[in-house]
């Protein structure tokens, strides 16, 4: 059941950024950079040492499938990097790279970064201002192994929160051509019964929606020993890894600048 993917594969999810009647945009593409956390020459994000965040504060994540407890800690330098468009943060690995604008922005502006690591492989991709709509045809079998509240992005009096979470197992396999196991932050009300619909992560941010995570790729989401094992297997696995730690902590930093 090896399956992989980008940041944004295709799936039953119409994700459209806002242009006017203009066309879709494309799924962000992998920029690589140079080592360290910096900006593409043309943008005006900044990047600082990070400083204590409402996030900082959060409810620490929750782990409910036990058979893959997250063990390593999070390490090293870290730094903030600000959107270009000055309106939201987050901290990251001063050894990774954010490349800010990754692609054509949307008409009334918005963000769109895109994080690699070291090796240049993309990590996860921001981006906001998106307009959204999504069709639940089938439910497949799920597994929530990870979730956390996140009230420094909470609208409305609703926090959104981070979650990696997984579609299908051995004998029923996830949507077709889809990667079946992501990490990222979502409104979505956590699924309830023994099914769910195939994962979306967006959350409400003005204007529309945003988005922050990617899905899970072993050939960008590495998992030393776990090469040979089943897919959704390798992604339990992951959680077990230096780099998801940085991708949780990093992802789960993210708060309105300023």
């Amino acid at each position: 059941m090896r399956r992989s993917g980008g940041l944004l594969p295709a799936m039953t999810l119409v994700a459209v950024v806002l242009a006017g009647c203009g066309s879709q945009a494309g799924p962000p593409t992998a920029t690589s950079t140079s080592p360290g956390a910096s900006a593409s020459p043309d943008a005006t994000a900044t990047l600082t040492a990070p400083t204590a965040s409402p996030a900082d504060s959060s409810p620490p994540a929750t782990a409910p499938d036990t058979s893959a407890p997250a063990t390593t800690n999070a390490s090293g330098s870290w730094v903030t990097f600000t959107t270009a468009d000055g309106q939201l943060a987050f901290d990251l690995p001063a050894a990774w790279s954010v490349t800010d604008p990754a692609g054509e922005l949307p008409e009334g502006g918005g963000a769109f970064a895109e994080v690699t690591n070291r090796a240049g492989k993309p990590m996860a991709a921001l981006r906001t201002n998106m307009a959204i709509g999504s069709t639940c045809l089938e439910k497949y079998p799920y597994a929530e192994l990870e979730t956390q509240e996140l009230p420094a992005l909470a609208q409305n009096g609703t926090s959104p929160r981070f979650v990696f979470e997984t579609r299908g197992d051995d004998s029923a396999p996830g949507p077709a051509d889809t990667p079946a196991a992501a990490y990222g932050i979502t409104s979505v009300p956590a699924p309830t019964g023994d099914s769910a619909c195939p994962i979306v992560h967006f959350f409400t941010w003005p204007p529309t929606s945003a988005m922050f995570g990617a899905f899970y790729n072993p050939d960008n989401n590495v998992t030393p020993g776990a090469e040979n094992l089943p897919y959704l297997e390798q992604a339990r696995r992951y959680m077990n890894t230096p780099e998801y730690q940085n991708i949780r902590r990093m992802i789960t930093s993210l708060r309105p600048a300023g």
